[in-house]
């Protein structure tokens, strides 16, 4: 594996762990130079947990040497922090010794209240407590394990925000694509066992492993030894995802554009049911909603219509009142003004952040069959051990406990058995939290392939981009943005309202005749509402080459100015590709108001 581009300041040279019966890796190098920017990538059960706290120094391996520069002081942020043995959140943030005046200062603008009980703190609250405690360390290199779970938006961007600042050097695990694509600038990839090194970031991970795989066929075939390969790619198909993913992509643009022009340029969408097409069919039906807790109102004069395949995303911070958006359109509870009606033939089910449901004694084929060999999933009956091959598990796991499970292979685990189940309406909340990376991907290819209605409230801003056709975003007062599209699509819309705007000169606009409303689009607009789907697809290509040519391994050590060049390219086209979408769906929408 290829070391870092300046001096190691922490590195472990030949690592090897044991785990059960067997190796879980084995001659591992790793160095960490003083400004790495690192992402470290692998399935669960990869070891990435592990290999962090290897690095931490916090447990020890079986075989290697572990050498770290004097006075290099290292902070690991772990995934799960156990705040059992404390009191309260002060008392956990201090137990790492930082000087209380930091933790308290970092708190604060993390806005957590550290003398909150510790029993009775919230994941998000846990997590803010430990992030708080390990910034003001003060690291020289910093190992976050899943650092984004259980944040809000506004404390995701704020850790953001600080890690591009920071002079030191972190390594990443995160479910959070837009976190890392963000921030880091080199790549380590756990795989079978093994320790790769790309000088890329994580903008540049999919190129780069697709690449990989290719050459691992290639060998295998002078090899004969081709069998063991093509295991590996029909469990993760790099290749044929990609294809489906891009054709899914599509789609999910054609359906957005249709939302927006249903939604309307109020925003009110009580849009019209276009006879009896199925496609177009209201399944829950907001009039007028609003909630209040005390004085406290969460929503207010709410109207939105849910329709048959909609893919409704909800954000906001935490407390703006996501969770009680959610039970009132699904009838957990009802608004004290206003009207939801749902259709009659409503079957949901509800996969929650909590995964109550996994009892640690019941084996795989218990949860997903009741101890049988076959299930039925969406009316076709497969065997159980296909149906754990679908979800990414060795079918040898169909007797073991669930309890042997890591928390992301328990989460895949529910998501298998609740999809199996027959339904028209699924509500995720929080859904990415434990996943991997192929999880994800796979979860966003089932709420694609969904026959149904899917309702998703997460923090996972890449995550919505890539499932959602209408975003619903809180912001605590009451009010209700609905936007069509993803994420990005919501938060270009907050910028723009945010944006001051010119003083209108009162004597032009007092001299200025009235103006007739147009019937149809200028021809700039028709021009631009005709060429930019293929705009749209041309800067998605430029992106692509971009990101091949950065899967080079050898790159930015051969001509780092070519991989500067390459990099700025890249985020100049996605740019200038977000604008086209944001630009075409306004023509859309403009369209259909014409039309109308």
């Amino acid at each position: 594996m290829a070391s870092p581009t300046s001096a190691p300041v922490l590195a472990y040279e030949g690592l090897g762990l044991i785990q059960g019966s067997g190796w879980l890796f084995r001659g591992l190098d790793i160095f960490v130079g003083a400004r790495d920017r690192l992402a470290l990538i692998g399935r669960n059960g990869a070891g990435k947990t592990t290999l962090l706290k290897l690095l931490a120094g916090s447990i020890d391996s079986d075989e290697g040497r572990r050498t770290i520069q004097p006075g290099t002081n290292v902070v690991i942020l772990e995934q799960d922090p156990d705040v059992s043995r404390f009191e309260t959140l002060r008392d956990f943030a201090l137990a790492g010794g930082a000087e209380p005046h930091e933790v308290a200062a970092v708190a604060d603008q993390l806005g957590i209240d550290l003398d909150r009980t510790a029993a009775t703190a919230s994941g998000g609250e846990r997590r803010r407590a430990a992030i708080a405690g390990a910034l003001a360390r003060e690291p020289d290199v910093l190992l976050l394990d899943e650092p984004t779970n259980h944040l809000d938006l506004a404390a995701i961007e704020w850790l953001e925000n600080w890690l591009s600042r920071y002079t030191g050097a972190f390594i990443a695990i995160s479910h959070d694509r837009t976190f890392l694509k963000r921030l880091t600038r080199s790549t380590l990839w756990l795989d079978r066992g093994a320790m790769r090194r790309a000088e890329i970031g994580f903008g540049g991970y999919d190129a780069w492993v697709e690449q990989v795989y290719a050459e691992e066929a290639r060998n295998a075939q002078r090899l004969d030894a081709k069998l063991r390969i093509e295991e590996h790619w029909l469990l993760r198909g790099v290749t044929a995802r990609r294809a489906r993913n891009e054709g899914r992509k599509s789609k999910l643009m054609e359906m957005r554009a249709l939302r927006a022009s249903m939604i309307g340029p109020q925003g009110a969408a009580k849009l019209a049911v276009q006879g009896n097409d199925s496609k177009t069919k209201v399944v829950i039906d907001a009039d007028g909603v609003t909630k209040r807790f005390g004085d406290r109102v969460i929503l207010k004069d709410f109207t939105f219509r849910v329709t048959r395949g909609d893919r409704i995303g909800v954000v906001g911070a935490n407390g703006t009142g996501k969770t009680t958006l959610l039970k009132l359109l699904t009838g957990e509870i009802e608004p004290d003004a206003g009207v939801v009606s749902r259709a009659k033939t409503l079957s949901s089910i509800v996969i929650d952040q909590q995964r109550k449901l996994m009892e640690p004694n019941k084996t795989l084929r218990d949860v997903l069959a009741e101890g049988g060999d076959w299930i039925d999933v969406a009316g076709v009956r497969k065997h159980v051990a296909g149906y754990l091959k679908d979800f990414l598990f060795d079918p040898n796991l169909i007797d073991a406990k669930v309890g042997t499970l890591s928390g992301g292979e328990r989460s895949r685990l529910l998501l298998a058995r609740e999809f199996a189940r027959p339904s028209n309406l699924l509500v995720l909340d929080e859904p990415t939290n434990d996943l991997d990376l192929e999880t994800l991907d796979l979860l966003q290819e089932v709420i694609a392939d969904y026959d149904g209605t899917v309702l998703i409230v997460s923090h996972d801003r890449d995550f919505l981009d890539r499932t959602v056709t209408v975003t619903l975003g809180l912001d605590g007062s009451g009010k209700v943005d609905i936007v069509a599209g993803g994420y990005e699509d919501w938060e270009r819309k907050r910028q723009v309202r945010a944006a001051p705007r010119a003083p209108a000169k009162a004597a032009a606009v007092a001299a200025a005749p009235p103006r007739q409303a147009p019937k149809k689009l200028s021809y700039k607009d028709q021009r631009d509402y005709d060429l930019l789907p293929a705009r749209v697809g041309e800067l998605e290509a430029q992106i692509a080459r971009h990101e091949s040519e950065l899967a080079d391994p050898d790159l930015y050590s051969r001509n780092p100015e070519q991989f500067d060049r390459l990099m700025k390219a890249i985020e100049t086209a996605r740019a200038d590709r977000d604008a086209a979408e944001l630009r075409w769906l306004e023509l859309a929408e403009q369209a259909e108001a014409l039309a109308s």
